[in-house]
């Protein structure tokens, strides 16, 4: 078969599935209401169960992350064999037009971490369509912060004609530049640790003692990527209840997964070692997604010996919040979106899997486990909250007169609302750890604004589908229509109050 037939097919599956099996609801709720009901209850049966199941997860995920923040990192990297002082720390910082504010607040709690500036090497890296005004920024910067580290680099990006406009083609052409100064510098790439982080990720002030901790008790620290957790906590309180919850669930979803480390992937901001970045011919210049592409570029580069490190340590960014509500919804939508396009790596895995190109040297148990998480993760994404939520009632209102006297039809809907009051347990145990990790509450908020915070997760099932189901059957669709269809990058605004 050609390889520009095989890779249409893939393009097409993840969307196909979904919308098959969405249609194949519809329509069993016309012809055979009582077998679409037998599915659906089976179905949220299953999820409620996988609810409780993540739930452990996320409670292990917790009491990781309340235990290690307690732990002085800085001390315990003292006491290694290894001297932590022969490793440098290479921060990216990537931006595409950001006030000077934004950046500076970055550098302002970059400085407050605990770990010795003079091993830091940061990168501030500008894109060449953004003129004057990233220069403006970047004098200042350099200003206020140049003599802060071991060394502040900054560049700027012009747009090739093989890149796709965006973060992974900035970041790219940073990490040239990053690759020569380490040459001049002579160091070793396997002694140098890189963050890739988002423009306004505040890092924990044990981030990279944690991190630096994670990467010298490593076996094969070069083969790992390091993966933290991440908090939508730098302007939660000023953020709408819609955006909260939205920013939240997103947490949630990390923390469960850094219990099981089978299932994660790099997401928004991480680190990794340079010798990594090397050998996989760095970040890729030509997709979206490239915060987790990089990760499986390393699986595929290693031969499947490469894994992805929790760190239950934090980083906080923003949510969406820009101050206008309509247009932080417009932008919450569009970044779910964004995140749904993570769906292009399916077509890359195949062909590297079990394609033309696929690396035989990764064992095929691996190779099946990695196919497997993205494709049911991104089919349970599109399909669950619309399947429970709204599709999956068509068949209590279509059932025949003769359906509607069976006993079974006549307990359905009472079924399906127990099932619901035990799927809220789940809902009432997120609202209150949601709650406890908020930070300090602004004093101009009044105390009120916490039982906001709780009440809030009532409107979650809504946003599941507006901001889950929705944008992640967009994003499949047009990767399956192609062309002028796929997604290119897009930047979240950003906004900060002085």
């Amino acid at each position: 078969m050609k390889e520009s037939t095989v890779k249409k097919i893939t393009e097409t599956f993840p969307a196909a599935l979904v919308w098959v099996t969405l249609l194949a609801v519809v329509i069993l709720s016309f012809a055979r209401p009582l077998w679409a009901i037998y599915f659906i209850l089976i179905f949220v049966i299953y999820w409620i169960v996988r609810l409780f199941y993540m739930m452990v997860w996320l409670m292990i995920s917790w009491f990781k992350y309340r235990r290690d923040i307690k732990i002085n990192w800085l001390d315990k990297i003292k006491n290694l064999d290894k001297d932590y002082l022969d490793y440098y720390h290479v921060i990216e910082y990537p931006t595409c037009g950001e006030p000077f504010e934004v950046v500076e607040r970055s550098f302002d709690e970059l400085l407050k971490t605990n770990y010795p500036k003079d091993r830091m090497i940061v990168v501030l890296g500008g894109e060449d369509r953004k003129g004057e005004q990233f220069l403006d920024v970047a004098r200042k910067i350099e200003q206020k912060f140049g003599q802060q580290f071991f060394k502040l680099l900054v560049t700027v990006h012009k747009l090739q004609s093989d890149e796709l406009p965006g973060k992974g083609a900035n970041v790219h052409h940073m990490e040239l530049e990053i690759q020569k100064f380490i040459d001049e510098l002579k160091v070793p790439y396997e002694n140098v640790i890189v963050s890739s982080f988002d423009i306004e990720t505040l890092p924990h002030i044990q981030y990279f003692s944690y991190l630096t901790y994670k990467y010298l008790i490593h076996p094969n620290p070069t083969h790992a990527s390091y993966q933290p957790l991440i908090l939508y906590n730098n302007n939660i309180w000023e953020s709408s209840p819609i955006i909260r919850v939205v920013a939240s669930a997103t947490t949630f979803w990390l923390l469960t997964d850094l219990s099981r480390p089978e299932k994660l992937l790099t997401f928004s901001s991480h680190s990794m070692s340079f010798k990594m970045l090397v050998d996989v011919g760095f970040h890729d210049k030509t997709i979206v997604t490239e915060d987790s592409r990089i990760c499986l570029q390393g699986f595929l580069t290693y031969d499947g010996k490469y894994e992805v490190v929790p760190m239950f340590v934090t980083l906080s960014m923003d949510t969406v919040y820009i101050g206008k509500f309509w247009q932080s919804i417009k932008n919450q939508y569009k970044q779910m979106r964004r995140w749904a396009w993570g769906v292009e790596h399916f077509p890359w895995m195949w062909t590297n899997f079990f394609g033309q190109k696929a690396n035989r040297q990764i064992p095929l148990k691996k190779r099946l486990q990695y196919m497997w998480n993205q494709t049911e993760g991104m089919f349970s994404w599109a399909v669950a909250p619309l399947l429970i939520l709204i599709v999956g009632r068509l068949p209590l209102y279509l059932a025949s007169d003769a359906d509607k006297t069976t006993a079974f039809f006549q307990n359905a809907p009472r079924m399906l609302e127990n099932l619901m009051v035990i799927g809220m347990v789940g809902l009432i145990f997120n609202s209150l750890m949601y709650t406890i990790m908020l930070p300090a509450r602004p004093k101009h908020y009044s105390m009120f604004n916490y039982l906001i915070m709780l009440v809030q997760w009532v409107i979650f099932p809504i946003t599941m589908i507006i901001f889950g189901s929705i944008p992640a059957i967009e994003a499949q669709t047009r990767l399956m229509l192609g062309g002028k269809y796929k997604l290119g990058f897009w930047v979240t605004e950003k906004k900060t109050e002085k």
